[in-house]
């Protein structure tokens, strides 16, 4: 049985102009075609030819010796070469460029964007790609430990947990959702540390400094903040958690401490009600 989207090995059964025809070692009537210009030096008929197979520009499957960046039910990062009305087009290191539909891309794409994406065959028996149903496709066998800094790639932002992303673009990890991910977007890498690595292997991890370090950064948004609000701040810190999510994108501890280091600068004054730039 021939397998697309996978590496195959098959027996050399015919000879043409145009390359070799290749099939499973007992049956000949499955059979598929390897270019002549793929073809190894010296092939003979009965050869064993380790192949990957995919479509050609007709629809028709098609054997090669190239390496693509991608097999079925893999993970890889591609380039965008081209969008078109109905998708776009990744460079995945065959001939043919790899199908990515509208309708599994989890934003739109632009050309020279490098995601993250799965390959599946579709309805029509067609390879593509895909920006969903990562999650389950991640590893979790990381060495890294709690305190690490890593690399991972975003792929995915949910309200109810917070904002995926894959460390090495292969092993799973979240940034939970109080922290603000809102300036990022699918495909971007950042950097971030582990705070945990939870039983089954997957990872927590922060955007965030050590609180003493953070602070400088986060006072300094704040005062920004209260600046853009003509120097008064229309709540405290006693406001709800989910007005100071809202207006700047800190939990309220976070917040507090941002707060209160502008206080000891004595660059505000803090009210019940307000907190306003000291002039």
């Amino acid at each position: 049985m021939l397998k697309l989207g996978e590496y195959q090995e098959l027996t050399v059964v015919k000879r043409v102009a145009f390359g070799v025809y290749l099939a499973e070692e007992r049956e000949t009537e499955s059979r598929v075609l390897l270019p002549e210009k793929q073809v190894p030096a010296d092939t003979k008929i009965g050869d064993r030819l380790r192949v990957f197979l995919y479509k050609d520009s007709k629809d028709r499957m098609i054997a090669t010796t190239n390496a693509p960046a991608i097999t079925l039910g893999g993970l890889a990062v591609l380039e965008v070469i081209e969008v078109g009305k109905i998708g776009a087009f990744l460079n995945w290191g065959l001939e043919k460029d790899l199908f990515l539909p509208f309708h599994e891309m989890t934003r739109k794409v632009e050309v020279g964007d490098e995601i993250l994406v799965t390959l599946y065959i579709d309805k029509s028996s067609r390879l593509c790609a895909s920006m969903k149903k990562l999650y389950d496709l991640l590893s979790k066998d990381s060495t890294y430990k709690e305190g690490d800094v890593v690399n991972g790639r975003i792929y995915e932002f949910s309200d109810n947990f917070g904002t995926f992303l894959a460390v090495d673009d292969k092993y799973s990890a979240m940034i939970p959702r109080h922290e603000d991910c809102s300036k990022f977007r699918v495909g971007d890498v950042v950097e971030a540390k582990v705070t945990k690595v939870k039983e089954d292997g997957k990872l927590d991890v922060t955007l965030r400094d050590k609180a003493y370090i953070q602070m400088e950064d986060d006072a300094e948004m704040v005062m920004k903040v209260i600046e853009e609000f003509a120097g008064v701040l229309p709540f405290s810190d006693k406001a709800s958690p989910e007005v100071i999510k809202r207006e700047t994108g800190l939990s309220k501890n976070a917040f507090k401490r941002a707060v209160g280091r502008l206080y000891k600068e004595h660059r505000v004054e803090i009210t019940d009600k307000s907190i306003r730039k000291v002039k």
